[in-house]
């Protein structure tokens, strides 16, 4: 177990040092961070103060049976947008691995030419997503644990999904069972490498709270400019960690991706790293 810890955090330090190499790829997760802004918005001003406008709420949704087509509508376009962009932000890194000079161009146009596939798995996201906002809505305290950890299956069972579209063109059926064969290959590094980035998302977050202190202190002596300034650099550092984050996900992803499907090692990568992810334990 602390064998596949340390592999996930080398791996999660090799993505990151891809991702100084091409700053560019922060752009994908931060145009689908204000793309899915802009859907919130655009679903929950309309709707606000209506029933439907519970959809779109944690506290559950309402009971009209509209509401959560309202719901699934919101969740549909909502995972377009994000696997759009994770598409295209895995496209680059792909090329990237492969030795090539990617631009965010390049990545967007790669991940509009997989349009049919992208709406198809945002049409089973959406459906999922609904399911479980079903079974967490049945019984609070049971459908939120049940509903969590049916979520947290299904997240790793389509771990590799995006990757399977962009290169092989699979559909929502072909990129699960793709997904699903390539996760059973990494013995679980795929998710401890999720572990890492948690880690170091963790400790940059850590200098966050700096800020957001110092700014509560100079809200309590009556420092408004200073209490401002503190606050929108303790937001604005944990909007930048969540970026990076996205991005050495994807980068994570598209790495393991590219060697089990290919036996290539990507370039930038450690091979030995890579095949030792892959051995057995």
């Amino acid at each position: 177990m602390f064998e596949r810890m340390s592999h996930g955090w080398r791996l999660a330090q090799e993505s990151w040092r891809v991702l100084k190499l091409d700053k560019s790829l922060l752009i994908f997760p931060l145009i689908s961070s204000i793309a899915c802004l802009v859907v919130l918005i655009s679903f929950a001003v309309p709707l606000w103060n209506t029933q439907f406008g519970q959809a779109l709420l944690e506290e559950g949704a309402a009971e009209d049976p509209l509401a959560y087509v309202v719901l699934f509508l919101f969740y549909f376009v909502n995972y377009f947008v994000i696997i759009f962009f994770n598409a295209g932000l895995i496209s680059c890194a792909i090329l990237r691995f492969k030795g090539m000079e990617p631009t965010v161009g390049q990545g967007l146009q790669l991940a509009w030419s997989r349009l049919p596939q992208i709406l198809g798995w945002a049409l089973v996201s959406a459906t999922v997503g609904l399911v479980l906002k079903l079974i967490e809505s049945r019984s609070e305290r049971v459908g939120q644990i049940v509903a969590g950890l049916l979520g947290m299956a299904w997240s790793a069972t389509t771990y590799f999904v995006v990757p399977v579209i962009v290169v092989e063109k699979g559909g929502p059926i072909t990129a699960v069972q793709r997904s699903l064969a390539i996760l059973r290959r990494t013995w679980g590094e795929a998710l401890t490498a999720n572990f890492g980035i948690g880690m170091i998302v963790f400790l940059a977050s850590l200098l966050g709270i700096v800020p957001l202190v110092l700014g509560a202190m100079a809200l309590a002596a009556g420092l408004w400019p200073l209490a401002v300034l503190g606050f929108v650099a303790g937001v604005a550092w944990f909007l930048i960690v969540s970026l990076i984050s996205s991005a050495m996900n994807a980068i994570i992803v598209g790495a393991l991706y590219l060697y089990a499907a290919e036996g290539k090692v990507p370039q930038h990568f450690d091979g030995q790293l890579l095949a030792d992810a892959f051995a057995p334990s």
